[in-house]
């Protein structure tokens, strides 16, 4: 199956509610495997939270203004799901490099500059799909931890360059799938 992207132009806040399965389809009429890119403010409270670490410690998530990418695939391995995030905040860094930014390290599933963050980041399941949200900090302004943003790094245009990290995930995407169709099997 082929992976498709859409970059939503309208803003669109995110609360944790968007991470759903079918949530392309049933807003974009995107069906099948997919990312959405879009760009909102941040804000997920404790019962939105996915992730039990930050549960357990009280956390929240604020950004005001944030670039946002939500990919589902239909498949239930959540250890593939952490390994695409993680390719996915992968490719990230990598536009960002084309962009001559070179200051920004990945740890696990984040980027950061120094001790200050640039993204936030989770994959689950859901009852019929792996999920991954990743938020980037387009602006740094009054988010609880200390954190850096795309405007910091001299990103002019987010959405375009969230399209370029989604066709750069897609074509990904695709190579892999091809590449399992060109080998013989060993004995």
């Amino acid at each position: 199956m082929i992976i498709k992207y859409s970059v939503q132009h309208k803003p669109l806040n995110y609360d944790g509610s968007q991470l759903q399965s079918l949530f392309a389809y049933k807003n974009f009429g995107l069906k099948g495997d997919s990312i959405i890119v879009f760009r909102g403010s941040c804000r997920v409270e404790q019962n939105e939270m996915v992730d039990m670490e930050d549960v357990l410690a009280k956390d929240w998530i604020f950004s005001e203004d944030m670039l946002h990418f939500i990919v589902e695939h239909f498949e239930m391995d959540l250890e593939k799901t952490i390994i695409r995030q993680r390719l996915l905040i992968a490719m990230i860094k990598e536009e960002l490099e084309k962009l001559g930014v070179t200051t920004l390290s990945r740890s696990g599933d984040d980027l950061y500059e120094g001790d200050k963050k640039l993204s936030v980041s989770i994959a689950t399941l859901s009852p019929v799909s792996s999920l991954i949200h990743c938020g980037l900090n387009v602006l740094n302004v009054n988010t609880p931890i200390p954190t850096i943003g795309l405007a910091n790094l001299q990103v002019k245009d987010p959405l375009s360059f969230g399209e370029s990290v989604a066709q750069h995930y897609c074509d990904e995407v695709r190579s892999m799938r091809l590449a399992r169709c060109k080998v013989r099997g060993v004995q």
